[in-house]
């Protein structure tokens, strides 16, 4: 198993410094949020490529409804250049409230859903970098590549994962053609949890190639036996990330960052 590390809102240079301090504590990812307005994430994702030397490197998580397919082509793309293969991008239809009404986005869970199906098909083609046509029902492209071939380090492109609602066979199968789902469980109209491991038994049973990944958000305690139990169960049952999310503690980022330092839930 691999372990990742959310960082949440806070002053960039903070963000910064943490990027390169959660690698040194031995973090194999780092990733940023992203909002309706905020801090752009490829951005920030760029600053900490060059200040950075293993940790991939990634959101947690974008709606591609409301980007530009093309747009966020050249900046997973451009953020993988400079970290030299390191970028990871996580697909979603994303949380309503972060403002989508505000602005005009589209609110509409079926349409969210197929806008995500077309980025992905068009994310891969522009990682190309040849020409390409492509007619779907919310983008047509046809695109010559005329300003030359630009492609990421890694091939065919940097690593998709896709956010799936388990049990949900149109969910799981969007994450199932991606390279990796971040599977979640629907407890009621509006509210979800995380997976135990034989809901990770199941979704591993989906697809069995090592390769794909299953990638698990908590929180653990450091150096807490249950903390450490937990995580191990979830790999041996086929999980390969352990993302740490701390979303909502009420240290806020000094307490992220305290936890960040303390490293991984390793047993």
């Amino acid at each position: 198993m691999r372990y990742g590390f959310v960082i949440p809102t806070g002053e960039i240079p903070t963000v910064l410094d943490m990027a390169v301090e959660l690698e040194e504590a031995g973090w194999d990812a780092v990733f940023t949020w992203e909002t309706i307005y905020y801090t752009d994430p490829w951005v920030v994702l760029g600053a900490m490529a060059e200040r950075t030397h293993r940790v991939r490197l990634g959101t947690l998580l974008t709606p591609p409804s409301r980007r530009r397919p093309w747009k966020l082509a050249s900046e997973v793309a451009t953020v993988d250049q400079i970290s030299g293969g390191r970028a990871v991008i996580a697909l979603g239809l994303g949380a309503l409230d972060t403002g989508f009404a505000a602005v005009g986005e589209v609110t509409d869970r079926a349409e969210r859903a197929a806008r995500v199906d077309e980025s992905i098909d068009l994310l891969r083609l522009f990682w190309t970098g040849e020409p390409f046509d492509y007619s779907g029902q919310h983008y047509t492209v046809s695109w010559s590549a005329a300003s030359g071939p630009f492609t990421p380090v890694q091939r065919p492109g940097p690593p998709i994962w896709v956010v799936a609602q388990a049990g949900s066979d149109r969910s799981m199968g969007r994450a199932l053609r991606c390279d990796g789902a971040l599977p979640f469980k629907r407890t009621g109209p509006s509210s979800f949890s995380s997976l135990d491991p034989d809901d990770v038994r199941a979704v591993r049973r989906l697809r069995p190639d090592p390769a794909w990944d299953v990638v698990i958000e908590g929180n653990s305690v450091t150096g807490d036996r249950q903390s450490q139990e937990r995580v191990a169960a979830l790999a041996e049952a086929g999980a390969t990330w352990w993302v740490e999310s701390p979303w909502a503690l009420p240290g806020g980022l000094a307490q992220a960052r305290e936890r960040g330092l303390e490293g991984p839930p390793r047993g």
